[in-house]
């Protein structure tokens, strides 16, 4: 049996599927450029809240070191929660997401794209501001060098949980709040271990397991969420 075209076959659906992905997210990030309020909300909204603290507080830096973890974590939590009602409203709206579902690619890959672009947009920023914002908490190089890898890590398993709750909630009146219902309870683990590898290594410790663990929840939110955003885009189409 000759395998040769089967292999042709499929390394050219490898390819469709590669530049399908490319093209949506590069159609995301351009119509989010000619948006640039709503990206940059996200951004000062975690500016904002981070810069917030400290001038609460006061200038006890053991204090300061202590929360500056946590602080962090929650308020690029906070903030990625902003945008999510964006990732499929305007496709909806303007009939795209229709013709999405039609198109014979797999509706799986459209929805990775588009929470890489959506990542790309809100968690990326955030993962590149928190060392400057850090500094003002008097974090360790370290600690922020971590810090920049577990938002890294952690972002977008928030962009792809956030992605299956916006597909519930599409159409809906008040889905934002509802977003945010259905999303902030799945998301405390990312929290937890993220703002858990901060700690540990401001108090001495090794961060890999918490390191280790983020990496699993991104691997499997990796594997299972885009399926799951398609199944709950096609649900709340019906």
């Amino acid at each position: 049996m000759n395998l040769q075209p089967i292999a042709k076959q499929k390394l050219g659906a490898d390819l469709s599927l590669t530049r399908l992905l490319i093209l949506v997210i590069r159609r995301d990030v351009v119509l989010a450029m000619r948006r640039r309020a709503d990206v940059l909300t996200t951004l000062f909204f975690f500016v904002i809240v981070v810069t917030l603290f400290p001038l609460g507080v006061g200038p006890e830096l053991n204090l300061l070191r202590t929360m500056a973890p946590g602080t962090l974590w929650v308020a690029a939590l906070l903030a990625s929660m902003l945008s999510l009602g964006r990732i499929f409203s305007a496709d909806y709206l303007d009939g795209t997401l229709e013709q999405m579902m039609l198109i014979p690619q797999s509706l799986s890959a459209l929805v990775l794209g588009k929470m890489v672009a959506h990542w790309m947009l809100s968690g990326l920023p955030l993962a590149l501001m928190a060392p400057v914002l850090g500094l003002q908490f008097d974090m360790s190089a370290e600690a922020l060098g971590i810090l920049i890898l577990t938002l890294l890590l952690g972002t977008p398993i928030l962009s792809m949980i956030g992605a299956i709750g916006a597909a519930l909630t599409l159409g809906l009146r008040g889905g934002g709040v509802l977003v945010s219902l259905l999303v902030l309870p799945l998301c405390i683990p990312v929290l937890v271990f993220g703002a858990g590898a901060v700690e540990a290594v401001t108090s001495g410790m090794s961060p890999a397991s918490h390191l280790s663990l983020l990496g699993a929840l991104l691997l499997l939110a990796s594997v299972f969420t885009p399926w799951v955003t398609a199944t709950a885009l096609r649900i709340s189409m019906e």
